[in-house]
């Protein structure tokens, strides 16, 4: 994505349910618009930044944004881990930076290895001064009501 941070909303959908059953990582997805509504240039791949749902506060994340070529998808996808715990139903993500493209792997060890290195990575990167001011940006104060990409 060429122009990062990219901030995105909309309402919470249920995903396939992989995440918390076979990898213990739980996610939280997007809903179809939001992910057709991605800039043109968006890679698929492995993005971090920043999150809240509804209007809480914002936590670091790991966003992936493909077809998930592990688990074959036939559409594309918005996975976001959140490293907090939530119960509302609007999702916030600013999309700050891209950590790597998105890539098969050989079995379901190897990949929920790669992601906790991905979320370990994220928390370096989102301690930056520069990029812990987006935490606070007004984007995350939106009354919960307000959705963007998502219509």
């Amino acid at each position: 994505m060429r122009h990062l941070p990219y901030f995105c909303r909309g309402q919470v959908v249920r995903g396939f349910g992989r995440g918390p059953k076979q990898q213990g990582i739980p996610t939280t997805n997007f809903p179809e618009p939001v992910v057709d509504n991605l800039p043109a240039d968006a890679s698929t791949g492995i993005y971090y930044g920043w999150a809240s749902v509804g209007s809480g506060d914002a936590h670091k994340m790991v966003v992936s944004v493909g077809w998930n070529p592990y688990y074959k998808n036939t559409k594309k996808s918005m996975e976001t881990n959140i490293m907090h715990t939530f119960k509302e139903e609007i999702l916030n993500v600013a999309i700050v930076g891209y950590l790597r493209p998105e890539k098969n792997f050989d079995s379901l060890e190897s990949l929920i290895s790669a992601v906790q290195g991905d979320v370990e990575e994220a928390k370096k990167r989102l301690g930056l001064p520069e990029r812990l001011k987006l935490k606070e940006d007004n984007f995350f104060q939106v009354p919960k009501s307000k959705i963007m990409n998502g219509h």
